[in-house]
């Protein structure tokens, strides 16, 4: 790429969004999304997506252009952003990449194993199969299968765990197996400014907890009653995205909208722990910055580097 790329990760509500916004503008960049359920364009509000006055100031790419009923994956989103960077690249636009998904940035920058493709068919039957079976259930299924992989998952991550049982059903062999060499790196860590923002934990907490009763008060309860009436497959990526279960549970009547508000900042809290974790883990070519909030000296030290 001629263009450098700056990337921007950190936890939810840290000011990603609204940081990556001052910095295209200031250089004339895109904003390239890398949050995996900021891809749905039916979630906007409980995603905390881009407003369309933002999006409006400058380019924002990869946000908002799948479908709740697709499972999306890591994979494709490598494939939508190898052509995405390509496109800016040719028009010599710096790329401001930025989410939350941790697996996204490691897979741009060090490759994704070569995992075999699950037909759609067989994708579709495994996850029929586990509709209706709490995720301990399948993490026991897949230790049974596999239990390598098992032992390295959580047995609430029921993403990961169907798509360990997806390969297992399409090749017979564990998801662990295939996880060695890796394909080409779509960004070289020496030609991009990488940052996580890391301000401290009682303040990102309270900052989750400030936007889940704005994203309230835009209409998120709507958002998720849309969802609810297309009658998706619950194992969608888009039907776990945070917030969505409680507000689900409370449109059916198992819990009050006043736990389902609670539990939804909770399990964004849980997820800002994670989201810690993995970056300290398995980012090590991002400096941390723990500036509060405001980012203007965030902006600065991102601006000064290029």
């Amino acid at each position: 790429m001629s263009a450098r790329a700056i990337l921007i990760a950190g936890p939810t509500a840290s000011g990603k969004s609204a940081l990556a916004l001052a910095i295209a503008k200031r250089v004339g960049g895109a904003v390239v999304n890398a949050d995996s359920m900021q891809v749905y364009r039916d979630l906007r509000i409980i995603t905390a997506r881009p407003t369309p006055e933002e999006e409006a100031e400058v380019e924002h790419l990869l946000f908002g252009h799948v479908d709740a009923a697709v499972n999306y994956s890591v994979g494709r989103y490598l494939g939508d952003l190898a052509a995405t960077l390509r496109g800016l690249d040719a028009r010599g636009v710096a790329p401001v990449v930025v989410g939350g998904t941790g697996m996204y940035f490691k897979a741009a920058l060090y490759g994704l194993s070569d995992i075999p493709a699950v037909a759609e068919e067989l994708r579709a039957q495994v996850r029929a199969a586990a509709e209706g079976k709490r995720p301990q259930e399948l993490h026991a299924e897949l230790a049974s299968k596999d239990p390598e992989t098992a032992a390295r998952l959580r047995p609430t991550d029921l993403q990961r765990i169907l798509r360990a049982l997806e390969v297992f059903a399409a090749t017979g062999k564990p998801l662990a197996s295939f996880q060695g060499p890796r394909a080409t790196p779509l960004l070289d860590p020496a030609q991009c400014l990488a940052f996580f923002l890391a301000p401290d934990r009682e303040t990102l907490y309270a900052r989750i907890d400030a936007r889940f009763n704005k994203m309230m008060e835009m209409g998120a309860l709507d958002e998720v009653a849309a969802l609810r009436d297309r009658r998706l497959n619950p194992a969608l990526p888009a039907m776990r995205a945070h917030g969505v279960p409680h507000l689900l549970a409370y449109l059916d009547g198992r819990m009050s909208l006043d736990e389902a508000i609670m539990r939804g900042k909770l399990d964004t809290r849980h997820y800002a722990k994670r989201q810690f974790t993995f970056a300290r883990h398995q980012l090590p070519y991002f400096e941390w910055l723990s500036v509060g909030d405001p980012w203007a000296a965030v902006e600065a030290a991102c601006i000064s580097r290029m």
